[in-house]
């Protein structure tokens, strides 16, 4: 039996849990307060604080490092891979040390598991990061050559749910065609064609629907009036589009059990702004339809929103027309981790090599 030690770092929390083969004997979310946060500069200065909350819960538990077969952490912000299990290597932890793909928490998931694994010389490992690229070649281009799509999204839930439902469907993953929505602080909605993601929305800060805390697509013109209308600058408008965006900015809250109660209680605004999410959602679905000609064996909706079944309603009555509509609540990222590394574990698929460059 496998032991499998799990890290999934977050904004404000680093999850952890710890898998005997395919069953998990703990999960443990190990919150960080927003004081705590507050007195490191960067997100990768965190590292040491967060290492330490780990240590200090293992010991607490008596699980040794030494038990532990393999350790798997987060894919970051990285040069654009393919998907699966990568071995975390040196080269790795300098990219994402170094931010130079972008700076999230999701980071310090390669690092913080190749620091424990050195620790017993064991194995460290990624699983399907934000940054899996498989696009067909005519989804990346934009418009404009120096503005390529990139495909940046939820890939280690989007991959672990669509095999979720090709099961559902008594098939094999590479012999459906799903049209995935992950619905969370960011949404990204993309075309798994046999087994491979070949479109999907920059879900960080690119295009697509808004979500509780990004801004989606925006028009382009009026967003380069804004930058140099001299009242914002760099940082702010990079804000306004992740973080400070979507529902924050219209409703000054990311958490939908506000928007929800405000609506239960009348407010026509915060109804209004709930729908049009739903309604930007229903329009990226219709349109992943044409990428996929049509031919879509389910509409698989995923993610913490997915729970809402008012929200996935007004989805699916805009969208049930193209498929039908497959709702998986939730996330199981830390189970989607330790299964990739199981894989590699028990031989039934080859741990990757990153490269800084290609």
């Amino acid at each position: 039996m496998h032991s499998i030690f799990v890290i999934n770092p977050g904004s404000t929390s680093t999850k952890i849990a710890l898998y005997k083969d395919r069953t998990e004997t703990f999960h443990e979310s190990l919150t960080h307060s927003a004081d705590e946060l507050a007195a490191f500069p960067t997100i990768l200065s965190q590292f040491d604080m967060r290492q330490q909350a780990i240590l200090a819960f293992m010991n607490k538990n008596n699980i040794l490092l030494s038990s532990i077969d393999a350790f798997v952490g987060r894919g970051g912000l990285l040069r654009p891979i393919s998907s699966g299990t990568f071995a975390v290597d040196e080269e790795m932890v300098r990219d994402l040390r170094s931010a130079s793909y972008g700076e999230h928490a999701s980071n310090l998931g390669g690092i913080l598991a190749y620091a424990l694994s050195t620790q017993v010389k064991k194995p460290a490992f990624i699983v399907d990061p934000v940054v899996v690229d498989e696009l067909d070649e005519l989804a990346r281009l934009s418009g404009h050559p120096e503005l390529p799509r990139r495909s940046i999204f939820h890939a280690l839930n989007h991959k672990a749910m669509a095999r979720r439902a090709a099961e559902r469907l008594q098939k094999k993953y590479a012999e459906v065609n799903l049209i995935v929505v992950h619905l969370g602080g960011g949404i990204s909605v993309a075309s798994h064609q046999k087994g491979r993601v070949v479109d999907v929305n920059n879900a960080l800060d690119g295009d697509g629907p808004f979500s509780p805390e990004r801004s989606g697509s925006l028009p382009a013109g009026d967003l380069v009036r804004m930058c140099f209308s001299g009242k914002y600058d760099r940082a702010m408008i990079l804000k306004m589009i992740t973080g400070k965006g979507g529902m924050v900015a219209y409703l000054g809250t990311n958490d939908m059990r506000q928007v929800k109660n405000r609506i239960k209680s009348g407010d026509e605004r915060a109804d209004t702004v709930f729908r049009a999410m739903a309604y930007q959602i229903s329009k990226e679905i219709a349109a992943h339809g044409a990428v996929l000609k049509g031919d879509v064996d389910a509409i698989v909706i995923t993610g913490g929103i997915a729970s809402d079944t008012q929200f996935v309603e007004w989805i699916s009555e805009r969208c049930a027309f193209l498929a039908p509509v497959m709702v998986i609540p939730g996330e199981s990222e830390m189970e989607a981790l330790a299964f990739g590394v199981l894989r590699v574990l028990l031989h039934q698929e080859e741990a990757k090599k990153y490269c800084a460059t290609v």
